[in-house]
């Protein structure tokens, strides 16, 4: 089970027109969304990550006025785990539990996934926060991840799983943005 203490977001490269090329990007856009405004109710960090944004051009707007007070961290290599600055920011949060959302599944979330399971962490993959250019690409990822260990989830699946309880302020939030 994942909980709030040990669960932190990982947003990966949701940028420009590559971001445009999803696979049912419409649905992307609306549950990265509803995903990042749920981690603020319960307090889950989030990484941001940016594949060199001076060629792929910044996180898409939709996102990016979510993640107010937040700077994303620049990267070149597929895998997040490979820069240091996300290394030492995430080592920095303590957390055990990565919830991996963002594009491309088949390549940046695959091999970001791929490593943290190596390195010991827990993965779940949203799913429903995920997609590549194509519909096949998008489940070859998702089944490799799996098969390395990571666990697939929902937005909807992650949010209650993190709750644990039908009580309290949070889950009334939660119940209104879900709705």
């Amino acid at each position: 089970m994942f909980t709030i203490g040990k669960s932190v977001m990982l947003l990966v490269d949701v940028q420009g027109q590559l971001a445009q090329m999803m696979y049912e990007k419409d649905k992307l856009f609306a549950s990265l969304a509803l995903m990042i405004k749920a981690m603020k109710i319960l307090n889950v960090p989030i990484l941001w990550m940016e594949q060199i944004p001076s060629k792929l051009g910044p996180t898409i707007g939709e996102l990016s006025c979510l993640m107010d007070g937040a700077t994303p961290i620049e990267k070149f290599s597929f895998s997040c785990c490979n820069e240091p600055d996300f290394m030492n920011k995430f080592k920095a949060l303590g957390r055990s539990q990565v919830l991996l959302t963002g594009i491309e599944t088949h390549i940046c979330v695959h091999q970001t996934g791929y490593e943290l399971l190596n390195q010991g962490y827990q993965v779940q993959v949203a799913a429903d926060c995920v997609s590549s250019r194509t519909k096949e690409n998008k489940e070859i990822g998702l089944g490799r991840l799996v098969q390395s260990g990571g666990q697939l989830t929902s937005v909807e699946m992650i949010l209650f799983e993190l709750m644990q309880e039908a009580r309290g302020e949070k889950f009334r939030q939660m119940v209104k943005l879900i709705k």
